[in-house]
């Protein structure tokens, strides 16, 4: 078995697909995708509810209606806010820090808090992953030191298992955000999340479903515990082999190739924040 180390170049550029490979990549901005990086959303069909009545001859009177639970309606996402007044957007940093401290202690989080425009990132993130992009040029405050590794085995290609390792910590921080805190937060910032979603020209009041989506699209990723097999791809980085894992969403591929154990980290933490914000679970996808 012989290992072969990827070609020098970023890690974000690895499994892209041929859009994201057209995209230069300009200076990044450090950024988290916040576990809580993690979260959007999707509008529940309208469902018409009928009463079903039968007639019997007469004398026998009607059969009673049978009663129909009416559809649960989609309610606002987040817990109680706290009780403090949230500055303007431009100066929303510093209470940003002050919340999420609350909720997690991890230092991969402790890093993101480091850097600027928190709430825009955060609503940027969310809506990367919605459309199916890769957030991972917001993430160059948190992007593994070692290169991604492949080994060959039989003349094929395959991800290193050691490649997984690099993103232990990152999973690890989104375990360790406090579900119900992070829903408090949530409603807490909800406004300036808003805000922050309107300047990108979309439906500020829209921002729940589209957080609410982008968590089941996270937990719609497949677990694969066996080798995964890549290929090269235009002498530049790898795609997989799998034509049902390359045709995934960069997003979703993404959070594949930081392998099983962090896949099933980070869908659990998803999981559990979407019900701690009150996605019903009915909406999300089974275990």
């Amino acid at each position: 078995m012989a290992e072969a180390p990827m070609h020098e170049t970023p890690d974000y550029d690895l499994l892209k697909t041929p859009d994201e490979m057209q995209v230069p990549d300009g200076p990044a901005s450090p950024r988290l995708w916040i576990a809580a990086a993690f979260f959007a959303a999707a509008l529940a069909a309208a469902v018409t509810v009928y009463f079903l009545y039968v007639r019997r001859p007469a004398p026998a009177a009607p059969a009673a209606a049978k009663a129909v639970e009416a559809p649960r309606a989609i309610q606002p996402l987040g817990g109680e806010p706290e009780a403090i007044a949230v500055p303007p957007l431009d100066e929303s940093d510093a209470v940003v820090r002050t919340l999420v401290r609350t909720i997690t202690s991890h230092p991969a989080a402790l890093k993101w808090l480091g850097t600027s425009g928190l709430i825009r990132t955060f609503t940027v993130v969310v809506e990367n992953l919605v459309d199916g992009s890769t957030p991972a040029r917001h993430l160059a405050v948190l992007r593994p030191a070692s290169a991604f590794r492949v080994v060959e085995r039989d003349r094929q290609l395959f991800i290193d298992p050691r490649s997984y390792e690099r993103y232990d910590g990152l999973a690890d921080a989104a375990a360790s955000i406090d579900p119900a805190g992070a829903a408090r937060v949530y409603a807490t910032l909800k406004p300036r999340i808003q805000e922050a979603y309107g300047q990108l020209g979309l439906p500020p009041d829209s921002f729940d479903r589209a957080l609410e989506r982008a968590i089941v699209l996270l937990l719609q990723t497949p677990v694969v515990d066996g080798p995964i097999r890549v290929a090269p791809k235009g002498g530049i980085g790898y795609q997989y082999s799998d034509p049902n894992l390359e045709a995934l969403t960069a997003a979703q591929k993404h959070l594949l190739r930081t392998g099983p154990r962090n896949v099933r980290t980070v869908q659990s933490a998803l999981r559990r924040l979407a019900l701690a914000l009150g996605v019903p679970p009915e909406r999300l996808p089974h275990t």
